[in-house]
C-alpha cells in the first residue's frame, strides 16, 4: 500500500508525461520474512546476531490481518536495525506452544536466541512504534 501511496505522488508531480522508473522496495522486504520450518526459525531468528520481532498470526484472525501493514511499516522504517519474522501458528503450531502463545496476534521481541520482549493483541501504531524502539534501544545494550 505505501508502494501505492509514492507511486501516486510520483505520477502526479511528473504529470507531464515523462517516464516515472519503478520503485524499488527490496531493502525492507529483506527485513521481513516468513518462517518455512523449525530449522528455518532456528536458522534466521534464535541465531541471529540482530534483534528479530516474531510476528505470530493466523491468517483468519482479522486483528492479525490489521496489524500486518502496522508492523511492516514499522520495522521498514528501523533501516535494518531489527527484522520482522512472521510465523502462522496454523503452519507451526509447535513453535506457537514452544512460546506460549495463547491468543493472536503476538508479538516477541528475541535477542541471541531469547525472548526479550512481548506484546499481545492488536495495538495502535504509535504504541507499536515506542514498543520496536524500545526494543531496538534494550538490544543495542
Amino acid at each position: 500500500m505505501m508502494q501505492r501511496q509514492i507511486i501516486n505522488i510520483l505520477t502526479r508531480r511528473l504529470g507531464n508525461g515523462q517516464q516515472m522508473r519503478p520503485l524499488s522496495v527490496t531493502a525492507q522486504r529483506r527485513e521481513i520474512f516468513k518462517v518455512q520450518s523449525a530449522e528455518d526459525f532456528d536458522k534466521k531468528v534464535k541465531n541471529s546476531q540482530q534483534p528479530v520481532i516474531v510476528d505470530f498470526f493466523a491468517t483468519w484472525c482479522n486483528p492479525c490481518k490489521l496489524l500486518t501493514p502496522r508492523i511492516e511499516n514499522i520495522v521498514g522504517e528501523q533501516a535494518g536495525s531489527i527484522k520482522l519474522a512472521k510465523v502462522d501458528i496454523d503452519e507451526h503450531s509447535e513453535l506457537a506452544l514452544d512460546y506460549d502463545v495463547a491468543a493472536v496476534p503476538v508479538l516477541v521481541v528475541m535477542q541471541n536466541g531469547k525472548e526479550v520482549q512481548r506484546m499481545v493483541g492488536l495495538q495502535d501504531e504509535d504504541k507499536i512504534r515506542a514498543w520496536v524502539a524500545a526494543a531496538v534501544k534494550q538490544t543495542k545494550k
